[in-house]
């Protein structure tokens, strides 16, 4: 055994420490009173006691009843010092019972001592005191010596027993709480997790409108220094004003997709590619993503072709989502601007954040994807790879 084996206290998620129902409650004073019962019918049964005898007797056994619950609350405690004392106590009680020819008390005592004792005690205290309790009753005991060793052997044997028992018990206990609390930080771990993931949504969703609120907010602002048309203007403001409106539903529709109730990435990129007057090629065979795939899919369109209205304004831009093996891919090209589309003001590039594609990079890396971008043939060229 290891040395950490005798000097260890019992688990107190054992017997002790198990829940109490009112069933357990129950028989447990059924227990007590029985056993008080017996305890006094076997002590003033025999009529030995006269007069100040049976007074005597009587303290003798609320003395002893009341060590023994000391002695149970010590154990229960983890006080070493007390239950060695009152184990003492206890042994020197029941000598003077069985002195007192109350019999049935002693042997109470010494068997209910040494079987609390390997149940409660650590083992290098429990041993000893187990040893002179059973002695006892066995140096007290009138019946043959096989009857007797019978008797401390199986009550020995049963406390160890017992003490095994609770000790697998509590070993359970203590697995349940420790499964409760993990269970306790994965689901605390999980709605941090979903916290971030909405916060990272409706960052998207705020940074992609507001960039584009920006983008034609900055072009009113220029040609109202260029002393440009009213009506070129006010034209401006309202796709503004429409870009918030889009904006708020766009934070509507990232909160349902959350909850996977978006429409398939395929439809909307239809829309988009209409409202941004590009084309859009789909191949292979349409499929759900996952609700963090299709976002990152929508996501990246939407800011690939922001970024196309900020810097290459008037070029042609084209969309194709493939449907591959265990993997989607959407790319997005644009062609160099187009001069008789350009705008007519300067600085309208320089307009927004500048770090879309870059959290569109730490999204798809995030899922397991990539984000490729880089010049093409005069123009511009965003890849995105999901596993989907």
């Amino acid at each position: 055994m290891r040395p950490e084996t005798w000097t260890r206290w019992p688990a107190r998620e054992g017997p002790a420490g198990e829940p109490s129902t009112p069933a357990r409650r129950a028989l447990s004073l059924i227990g007590r009173a029985v056993l008080a019962g017996v305890l006094v019918w076997g002590t003033f049964a025999p009529g030995d006691q006269h007069g100040w005898g049976v007074a005597a007797a009587a303290l003798g056994l609320v003395a002893a009843l009341a060590q023994a619950a000391a002695f149970l609350r010590a154990g229960r405690e983890q006080w070493l010092r007390s239950s060695l004392a009152l184990a003492a106590t206890l042994l020197a009680t029941a000598w003077a019972a069985d002195l007192g020819h109350a019999h049935l008390l002693a042997n109470f005592l010494w068997c209910g001592l040494g079987l609390t004792a390997l149940i409660r005690l650590p083992l290098a205290a429990a041993l000893p005191v187990t040893a002179l309790s059973l002695g006892s009753y066995a140096l007290a005991g009138g019946d043959g010596w096989a009857a007797v060793a019978a008797t401390v052997g199986g009550l020995a044997l049963f406390g160890y027993l017992l003490r095994l028992d609770g000790e697998a018990r509590g070993a359970a206990v203590r697995l349940l709480r420790q499964e409760r609390a993990a269970r306790a930080a994965e689901a605390e771990s999980a709605a941090l997790a979903e916290r971030a993931r909405i916060a990272r949504e409706i960052h998207d969703v705020l940074a992609h409108s507001l960039s584009a609120q920006l983008v034609h907010l900055e072009a009113a602002r220029l040609m109202l220094d260029g002393g440009a048309d009213r009506a070129r203007v006010r034209e401006r403001v309202v796709a503004a004003r429409r870009m918030a409106q889009d904006g708020l539903t766009e934070t509507r529709q990232a909160l349902s997709a959350l909850r996977g109730e978006f429409t398939p990435v395929g439809e909307y990129l239809v829309g988009l590619a209409e409202g941004e007057r590009a084309g859009l090629t789909v191949t292979g065979t349409p499929r759900p993503l996952a609700a963090e795939a299709g976002l990152a899919v929508r996501r990246t369109a939407q800011e690939a072709l922001t970024n196309v209205r900020k810097h290459a304004p008037g070029a042609r831009c084209t969309l194709e989502l493939r449907y591959l093996e265990d993997v989607v891919e959407l790319e997005v090209r644009n062609t160099a601007p187009g001069a008789a589309r350009a705008e007519p003001v300067a600085g309208l590039a320089e307009s927004g954040s500048g770090y879309g594609l870059l959290g569109m990079r730490e999204r798809a890396e995030l899922l397991g994807g990539t984000l490729l971008t880089g010049p093409d043939e005069g123009g511009w060229r965003v890849l995105l790879r999901m596993p989907g």
